[in-house]
């Protein structure tokens, strides 16, 4: 079995996002991995399946794939918009689509909602928003740009809603730098806001890939470095410095606790600090696990 602490760190951390890049399946072979992660030993790891609200009507013939002991559980996205009458005509849509899939059967249960705010001032688009999911017993998560992730962050401070930063994509202009993830990190902890990461995060420790000819950042980096920060009070410089280690022998986990260099954390305390540093989309679950296995980290 994984060491305690690692699965302290990780439990339920992956949001499969199998329809998006660069893996970008179709639906049914998409929902026919996550049926079969859902039954599969790592299923601990497993977190929702991310669909976009649009595509919940297709989805439905699918769901034959799952049961009461194996659901679906959903984290609905919302769509991409440029204007806040846009945002607004979208948000309600999807609410409207959620509330339609999520009684439609029990085999399904939509558990959170993530979305990107369109540009300009951030309050004209929250304004509102978090009232029309109200109704829902569901995460959200708003998403805008690295370079205004402080200010989203302080701007849902106080609220229900956590925020969503993208670690990356498919050409390295896509990747938020080291600094950028340890500024959101300390926000998020500072303003008691959750966080949860997508894209870019597939291997466990930083290193430099070639499919992207950029150094893509790790989700042991990240998710470590954010339990950590807030375990310790880090600043930036000492947050960036983890999320920049590319030592896979920094990282240890053992049963009562999990350390990177001379930094600690306990199990317990590793578990109370993932309500703020929640989980990371990716778009495979098979890539995060195989890296695990090479490093000795899971069986």
């Amino acid at each position: 079995m994984a060491a305690a602490s690692l699965h302290a760190l990780l439990e339920h951390s992956i949001d499969y996002a199998g329809l998006f890049p660069p893996a970008e399946l179709a639906l049914q072979p998409a929902l026919e991995n996550q049926s079969s992660y859902v039954r599969s030993d790592d299923r601990w790891m497993l977190g929702a399946f991310v669909l976009p609200a649009g595509k919940f009507s297709a989805a439905a013939p699918y769901l034959a794939l799952f049961d009461s002991d194996h659901p679906l559980r959903v984290s609905a996205l919302g769509p991409k918009t440029t204007t806040v009458f846009e945002f607004q005509v979208a948000l309600r849509d999807a609410v409207k689509a959620i509330k339609s899939f999520s009684t439609a059967d029990s085999r399904v249960s939509v558990e959170q909602f993530e979305m990107p705010l369109p540009p300009g001032a951030i309050a004209d688009s929250l304004g509102g928003a978090n009232a029309f999911l109200d109704e829902f017993n569901l995460e959200v998560f708003w998403e805008t740009p690295a370079e205004r992730a402080v200010e989203t962050i302080e701007s849902l401070a106080g609220g229900s809603a956590g925020f969503k930063l993208r670690t990356g994509g498919v050409t390295a202009d896509a990747f938020p730098t080291s600094r950028q993830i340890a500024k959101a990190l300390i926000a998020s902890g500072r303003c008691q806001v959750p966080i949860k990461f997508t894209a870019g995060l597939h291997h466990p420790v930083r290193l430099f890939h070639s499919s992207v000819l950029t150094r893509m950042h790790g989700f042991l980096n990240v998710l470590g470095a954010g339990v950590l920060a807030a375990e310790h009070s880090w600043n930036e410089e000492q947050t960036e410095e983890m999320l920049n280690d590319e030592e896979p022998k920094a990282f240890i986990f053992e049963e009562a606790k999990f350390a990177w260099r001379n930094a600690e954390i306990s199990t317990a305390q590793i578990r109370a600090r993932r309500q703020l540093v929640t989980s990371l989309g990716s778009c495979s679950f098979d890539e995060p696990r195989d890296d695990l296995r090479a490093l000795a980290l899971l069986p």
